[in-house]
C-alpha cells in the first residue's frame, strides 16, 4: 500500500513538507523519505480527525427539542456508545463515553476512507493501528489505577490467592502485554487485505468488479471498528472492576 502515490499526499507534503523536515533536523530525526517527509497514513488520518471533528460539530451546533435528521443521528451514535458501555461495564460506564466513542469513530471512518478514490485507509498501516491499541491499553491500565490505586491494580495481577501469585502474574503480564499486538494486527491486517483485493479488482474490471467487494468493505469495516471498540470496553471493565472480582 505504501507504493502508491497520492495527489493529496504530494500536494501536503508540498505545502508543509519543508516545515516537517525542519522540525526532524531540530529534534534529531533523519526523514527516511525526505522527498515525502509526511507519509500517506498521517495524512490521511489527520483528515479522518478532521471530518469528524467538523461533522459532529455540525451536529450539536443548534440542538433542538424536536431533533433535525442530522442531530437524530449524533444522539443514535451517542446513545450507542453509550449503551454498550452501560451493558459491559454498568453506570459509572457513561463517563467513557468520550474516550471509546472518539476512538471507535476513528477506526470506523478510517477503515471505509480507502473507499473513496485518491484516498487509503489510515489503518491499512500497522503505524496507525498500533498507535491506537497502545493508546486504549495506557487508557484502561491508567482508569484501573486511578479507580483502585496502584497497589490494589497490582494486586489484581495476583490472582484470587496470594500463594498462587507466582504462577497469575507472569501469565497476566503476558495477556495484558498482548492485548496491544492483538487490537493492532488483527484491525491492520484485514484493512490492508480488503484494499489490496479492491486494488487488484480494479486493476482488472475498473469501475465494476470492485463494487462487490467495495459493498462487504463497509460492512467488515463497520464490524472491525465493533470489534475493537468492544474489546477497549471489555479491557475497560476488568481495570475498573478488578476489585470486585478478586
Amino acid at each position: 500500500m505504501g507504493e502508491h502515490h497520492f495527489l493529496l499526499v504530494e500536494l501536503i507534503n508540498k505545502i508543509f513538507g519543508k516545515i516537517v523536515l525542519l522540525f526532524y533536523s531540530i529534534i534529531g530525526i533523519k526523514a527516511s523519505n525526505p522527498a515525502e517527509p509526511i507519509p500517506p497514513h498521517i495524512v490521511f488520518a489527520f483528515i479522518v480527525v478532521l471530518f469528524i471533528v467538523v461533522f459532529f460539530k455540525l451536529v450539536v451546533r443548534k440542538p433542538k427539542i424536536l431533533p433535525s435528521p442530522l442531530q437524530s443521528f449524533g444522539e443514535f451514535v451517542y446513545t450507542m456508545f453509550e449503551g454498550l458501555l452501560v451493558d459491559i461495564v454498568g453506570e459509572k460506564g457513561k463517563k467513557y463515553v468520550p474516550m471509546i466513542g472518539t476512538i471507535g469513530l476513528f477506526i470506523f471512518f478510517s477503515n471505509i476512507a480507502g473507499l473513496f478514490p485518491g484516498f487509503e485507509s489510515p489503518t491499512s498501516n500497522l503505524n496507525v493501528t498500533a498507535g491506537a491499541a497502545v493508546f486504549v491499553f495506557i487508557y484502561y491500565n491508567f482508569q484501573g489505577i486511578k479507580e483502585h490505586g496502584l497497589l490494589k491494580y497490582i494486586r489484581h495481577f495476583a490472582g484470587p490467592y496470594l500463594w498462587l501469585a507466582p504462577l497469575f502474574f507472569p501469565i497476566e503480564i503476558i495477556s495484558h502485554l498482548s492485548r496491544p499486538l492483538s487490537l493492532s494486527v488483527r484491525l491492520f491486517g484485514n484493512i490492508m487485505g480488503e484494499d489490496m483485493v479492491i486494488l487488484i479488482l480494479a486493476s482488472l474490471v475498473p469501475f465494476i468488479a470492485p463494487l462487490p467487494m467495495m459493498a462487504l468493505a463497509i460492512f467488515t469495516s463497520f464490524v472491525q471498528a465493533m470489534v475493537f471498540t468492544m474489546l477497549s470496553v471489555i479491557y475497560i471493565a476488568g481495570a475498573v472492576a478488578a476489585e470486585e472480582e478478586h
